[in-house]
Parts: C-alpha cells; sequence; structure tokens
C-alpha cells in the first residue's frame, strides 16, 4: 500500500478539493471508506463536487477532523465517478459499519425526501 495512505487510516473525515473550470479549488469535508488502496465517498449525485469530477477529476485530499481542518498531509488524486451497483451498495456496507447503520440511513433518509439520489466517488492516487 502507499505510505501517502496510511494518514487516513482510522481518520473519520477527508478533505476533497475538486476544482472549478476556472482552477479555483472548492473544499468540502465528507465521510470516506478506504478498501486497500482505493477510497470511496458516497455524496449526491447533483452535488458540485460531482459536476466538478465529472469535468476534471484531479482532486487533492487530506485527512482532516468533521470542521475540515487538515491533520495531514494533502496528497493528489484522481477521482471518478462509479455508476455500477454492486460497487455502490460495497460502499454502503462499508460506511454503515464504520459510521453506524443509525447515521447513515438516517443521511438516506433525508436525501430521499429531496428526491435526490446518491453515487459514488472513487479516488486513487496519482
Amino acid at each position: 500500500m502507499d505510505g501517502r495512505l496510511k494518514q487516513f487510516e482510522g481518520k473519520s473525515f477527508l478533505n476533497l478539493v475538486s476544482f472549478r473550470r476556472n482552477g479555483i479549488g472548492v473544499k468540502t469535508p465528507v465521510w470516506f471508506i478506504q478498501n486497500g488502496a482505493t477510497i470511496y465517498v458516497r455524496t449526491v449525485a447533483g452535488s458540485g463536487k460531482v459536476k466538478r469530477i465529472k469535468n476534471n477529476g484531479l482532486i487533492q485530499i487530506v485527512p482532516c477532523e468533521a470542521n475540515g481542518m487538515p491533520v495531514g498531509e494533502w496528497v493528489t488524486a484522481q477521482a471518478t465517478e462509479v455508476t455500477d451497483s454492486g460497487t455502490a451498495e460495497l460502499v454502503k456496507r462499508m460506511l454503515e459499519k464504520k459510521y453506524g447503520i443509525v447515521q447513515v440511513r438516517g443521511f438516506a433518509a433525508v436525501t430521499a425526501l429531496r428526491r435526490e439520489r446518491y453515487t459514488v466517488l472513487k479516488i486513487r492516487l496519482s
């Protein structure tokens, strides 16, 4: 495993910087799971970060506190949207195990009430 990934082990949040078309970075603290050398983030499909990543998959990530305060070193990574249902279900189960079924399903219920859906971002270090 890449040594840069070790800093994410045991952490609850990562700060993800995705870039607008004009090059300005937008920081977003998110929950994540790590599966080997791959990091996954589950987020609302229509969110700004998903739109920015579809345009430019180059991102930066760092482990952080819930408020986005970094607790490690920034690393460059590549993010892509994952559309297969098998990966989405695996990520959901792993998030439930890490953060608790009640919290993950609670957020899912709110998302459903808003008539939004989730998507998964696959992140690999560059």
